[in-house]
């Protein structure tokens, strides 16, 4: 079954056991996902849909972020609320010595010796890790792998 498909399925279920932060959740997924569709005029692979819920997620971290600075812990709890729901669609995250065990083959395979060459290693990381990890932390070991 496509992740598509999945969600599709998965947002049903939760229209039938009345799950309305579940629900709207998935509608703002799916909504974003037909505006890359429509955007882009072509149907999404998995990996697309991944990055798209990477993306989303991210947002939601950096919102949550915002509210609890500013105080607002009911709205901080709405966005980790959803993080959850949107997690669920992500594969299982890489560990962090698996992720400098990828880039060092990355970095090995591509004859990268510093930091001039840090966009070449983060760009094939990317096509490799995509969905598994936060780039950030991938970016972080890159950073250190490479200096």
């Amino acid at each position: 079954m496509s992740l598509k498909a999945q969600i599709m399925a998965d947002m049903k279920k939760a229209m039938k056991a009345k799950e309305k932060e579940k629900v709207g959740t998935l509608r703002m997924f799916t909504a974003a996902i037909k505006q890359v569709e429509v955007d882009e005029r072509k149907e999404l692979s998995d990996q697309d849909i991944l990055s798209i819920v990477g993306k989303m997620i991210k947002q939601r971290k950096d919102a949550a972020v915002q509210y609890a600075d500013a105080g607002r812990e009911d709205l901080q709890a709405k966005e980790l609320a959803e993080i959850t729901v949107l997690e669920d669609y992500l594969p299982e995250q890489l560990s962090e010595a698996a992720i400098k065990e990828i880039i060092q083959a990355i970095i090995t395979e591509s004859g990268a010796s510093g930091m001039q060459d840090m966009g070449k290693v983060m760009g094939l990381a990317k096509a490799q890790i995509a969905g598994q990890a936060d780039m950030g932390q991938v970016s972080q070991a890159v950073k250190q792998l490479l200096s």
